[in-house]
């Protein structure tokens, strides 16, 4: 790679893994502490639903992020764009760990959480879709599905830092302190990550298909609404397509972590260990799927991933039940990394320059508030109501919905990234 490939590499993984850093330790302290800090009047399954609930809420700014962080990705450029929604993001999460909790400002607590949430996800809404552009915008021909790895792999080293800042704490800290304090540590750390981001984004230039984009003077007066116009299925399909990634890794994480810990008893440290040993099964499938997608081309890996998936959810409940945390988890996120990987060169290949960033991070959050705002509920929910195999049948209608989308978008490996 050369110095400013390696560059655009860097700053579309570091910063992509950064704000998903953030974006996790909210649905793992979600899991673990704050039903108990945010809503201890609630009995605990209604505070841990309480607390679910909120982890949603950024999932409904997510889109409201994608179109306002994807107007200025298209009008005034990438890289800028992609500072602020670091900066959101970062700022967010740090008010986070400085919340007080119920017991010292009362109902204002859960309010003010619920809040700042939603800006977290208003940031990350922002982000996939121009890390994603970074790459696809820099790739050569036919090594767009090798180039989208790295931001592909930025949630799963996002998890592995997320988790792993959670199993060091709860090493160190008895519960008590953890409880207290130690669960805000991951919060404010996020600081020293979002200074990392910045000084790696802001040594980028703009892509070149963005400054091409720039001489022709071809921006987009209103890239939603042109979006809108000319591309509205392309934008539905697309978001379809990211559905069941976001069921099995929320369901996976979230969902697997608060049901292993807190209604099969088992040990915080432990599960935590599993889904950090597990996330690299996530990395690996994404790596070898970007790979093959641009061999085989990116539907057929997105079907093959889809089935595997229905495979996946079929054995999560009773591998979980059983005591096999890490099997269940292994399994869940090897398909999800195998559907996830493709989805970086796809996506951006769907859209023209002009209005890119708006539709393909539009797409991608709108696949996130339909698989995942409401994953982890809807789980905690099927198995309280309809035992535990009811999780089985959530990830097929997932899995199965996907596959619709995928076969009614075009192949776009051979295709040119456009630039009108």
């Amino acid at each position: 790679m050369s110095t400013r490939t390696s560059r655009v590499a860097l700053a579309s993984f570091v910063g992509t893994a950064i704000e998903f850093y953030d974006f996790y330790i909210y649905g793992t302290a979600a899991a673990l502490v704050l039903n108990s800090a945010f809503f201890p009047t609630l009995s605990p399954v209604a505070g841990s639903l309480a607390a679910l609930s909120t982890f949603a809420v950024a999932f409904v700014a997510r889109p409201l992020g994608a179109v306002l962080f994807g107007h200025f990705g298209d009008r005034v450029g990438r890289k800028a764009t992609l500072v602020a929604s670091l900066l959101l993001m970062g700022l967010s999460t740090v008010a986070i760990g400085l919340l007080p909790g119920y017991a010292t400002i009362g109902v204002a607590a859960p309010v003010a959480l619920t809040a700042l949430r939603f800006l977290q996800g208003l940031g990350l809404g922002g982000e996939w879709g121009g890390a994603a552009l970074l790459a696809a915008e820099h790739a050569p021909a036919g090594r767009r599905g090798w180039y989208s790895v790295f931001p592909q792999l930025g949630p799963a080293v996002g998890f592995f830092a997320a988790g792993g800042s959670f199993l060091v704490l709860s090493a160190v800290l008895d519960d008590a302190a953890f409880r207290a304090w130690g669960w805000r540590v991951p919060f404010l750390a996020s600081a020293v990550l979002v200074l990392v981001g910045l000084r790696v984004r802001l040594r980028i230039a703009e892509t070149p298909a963005f400054a091409r984009v720039l001489r022709q003077r071809e921006r987009s007066s209103l890239p939603v609404l042109e979006m809108l116009r000319r591309a509205p299925a392309r934008l539905l399909l697309g978001g379809g397509t990211i559905v069941v990634c976001y069921v099995l890794f929320y369901v996976a994480t979230t969902f697997g972590l608060a049901h292993a810990t807190g209604v099969l008893g088992a040990p915080r440290a432990g599960v935590l260990a599993d889904q950090i040993v597990a996330v690299w099964a996530m990395a690996a499938a994404t790596v070898v799927a970007c790979l093959l997608s641009d061999r085989w081309g990116r539907k057929p890996v997105l079907v093959s991933g889809c089935l595997a998936a229905v495979g996946a959810g079929a054995v999560f409940a009773p591998l979980l039940h059983g005591g096999q945390h890490l099997a269940a988890f292994v399994l869940a996120l090897l398909a999800m990394g195998w559907v996830y990987g493709p989805l970086g060169a796809l996506l951006p290949e769907l859209f023209p320059t002009r209005f890119r960033y708006s539709a393909s991070s539009l797409a991608y959050n709108l696949g996130g508030v339909l698989g995942g705002a409401l994953a982890p509920t809807v789980a905690t929910w099927l198995v309280h109501r309809h035992g535990p195999q009811s999780v089985a049948w959530y990830v097929a209608a997932a899995a199965a919905a996907s596959v619709v989308c995928v076969l009614l978008l075009p192949e776009t490996i051979g295709e040119e990234v456009q630039t009108t």
